[in-house]
């Protein structure tokens, strides 16, 4: 007979993961539903997208091609890449797990800024290394704040470029400075969630430096922009041994049949990403000037969500978060990120936007 006093117990530095909370999906009952928690696109997925994944109901007993070749020949084609260097998975959560779990052990130091996305730190202590948080400058990354973090234990850098959830990035010509001053067996990740909707010229995703490099590799994802939030859809691109490494560990079929083909067709549908990038340039736009105009503060975003703060005295953000779910208007706290005041809100449709200016107008001329 087993002893029963005996339990299994995690390794250590599991219990110490604060568990993730994603963006709510639930309002006011009776309300229309304006859902601006998650960074989802107004414009849903491509037609063909949507085309390509009611084709493969046709066969469901099948299982999909374990290397995703179709979907890696796309992204390939569509930016230029040795499709050798790509490795797709289950979202780019699963890419950033994957990486932490290959390249970091106990004992190992992986850095992140102050404001970074959450994943980050449940992937380090989750892969049992250390996580270490360097501060941000006026809520961007801060180079300098990461070198100076580096030590002889440092194993990995994650730079989020744009910044999930304040929208804001660093051009080019600091991140090529935050890997010149890497040592050369520390692995730079960049994460590159919402490139699809930068248009400044000093920016770039990564792919010329991974290109060129033995240490850093880009992860992407189809959830923003490509509208395939629901299948997990992600990629990353990276030096060919990194890869190799990725795939050694990765589940043998880690996406499905339905995210490989509808990720493949819309990946091949450009002018359908130009129109929601377009949509989003414009209301990112509009709703930032709105919403400043009513006294509010926005950091300035490239991104499709703005991080929205409420000054001392007036409406908090708890207030204006319950305020928004009594109109059926879901934000997103962000209290978790060191910004207690404040709430993320997704660019979403005209509409939407129109909506989440009159609500908090109207809220903050209760409190007048």
């Amino acid at each position: 007979m087993s002893d029963t006093s005996l339990r299994p117990t995690p390794r250590h530095g599991i219990l110490d993961i604060d568990l993730y909370v994603p963006g709510g999906s639930k309002a006011a009952p009776g309300k229309p539903l304006i859902k601006l928690s998650s960074n989802e696109t107004p414009f849903g997925p491509s037609p063909k997208a949507i085309a390509a994944f009611a084709d493969v109901a046709k066969a469901l007993e099948l299982y999909p091609d374990g290397t995703a070749t179709v979907l890696r020949r796309a992204i390939a084609e569509r930016h230029g890449l040795d499709i050798g260097r790509i490795i797709c998975g289950n979202g780019s959560d699963d890419l950033l797990h994957l990486l932490a779990e290959s390249y970091l052990s106990p004992g190992d130091e992986a850095i992140y800024s102050a404001h970074g996305f959450l994943v980050y730190r449940i992937a380090i202590l989750a892969a049992g290394a250390t996580p270490v948080v360097a501060p941000e400058r006026h809520r961007t990354t801060d180079v300098d704040a990461i070198l100076a973090a580096v030590t002889e234990r440092t194993r990995m850098v994650f730079l989020a470029n744009p910044n999930n959830p304040t929208g804001t990035y660093i051009p080019m010509s600091e991140v090529r400075r935050l890997h010149a001053g890497l040592p050369g067996n520390v692995l730079l990740v960049l994460d590159a969630a919402y490139a699809e909707y930068v248009r400044r010229n000093d920016y770039e995703s990564g792919i010329e430096l991974v290109a060129s490099s033995h240490n850093v590799v880009m992860t992407r994802t189809f959830s923003k922009v490509y509208g395939l939030a629901a299948l997990r859809v992600g990629w990353a691109f990276g030096p060919k041994d990194v890869i190799e490494v990725l795939d050694r560990v990765r589940g043998p079929f880690n996406l499905n049949a339905a995210a490989i083909a509808a990720g493949a067709a819309a990946m091949a549908d450009q002018d359908f990403v130009d129109k929601a990038v377009a949509h989003n340039e414009t209301w990112r736009v509009w709703l930032t000037e709105a919403l400043e105009h009513l006294g509010l503060t926005v950091t300035p975003s490239v991104a499709n969500f703005i991080l929205v703060h409420f000054p001392a005295g007036g409406p908090t953000a708890v207030d204006a978060d319950t305020y928004l779910l009594s109109q059926g208007i879901i934000a997103r706290r962000v209290a978790g990120y060191g910004f207690p005041n404040a709430l993320r809100i997704t660019i979403g449709s005209e509409a939407a936007c129109r909506a989440v200016v009159a609500a908090l107008a109207a809220l903050l001329e209760q409190r007048r």
